[in-house]
């Protein structure tokens, strides 16, 4: 059973009373930086590493028996 319109509009309006407005803006501003964070620090993980081809590593290992 999916919740309706009625049942999202009493949630939200619940979480507005107990919360107040700028509560909840300011959490969703401090998810928003977190997630930029987090991108961000995706993208330079993968700038750094750098790819590994192991097909000549192995010709590598073979080579010095």
């Amino acid at each position: 059973m999916s919740p309706g319109i009625w049942q999202i509009a009493i949630v939200v309006i619940l979480l507005v009373l107990l919360f107040g407005r700028g509560k909840i803006s300011s959490l969703m501003g401090d998810v928003a930086k977190g997630i930029k964070s987090f991108k961000k620090g995706m993208a330079s993980d993968t700038d750094d590493a750098e790819p590994k081809n192991i097909s000549e590593n192995n010709k590598d290992s073979n080579h010095k028996d």
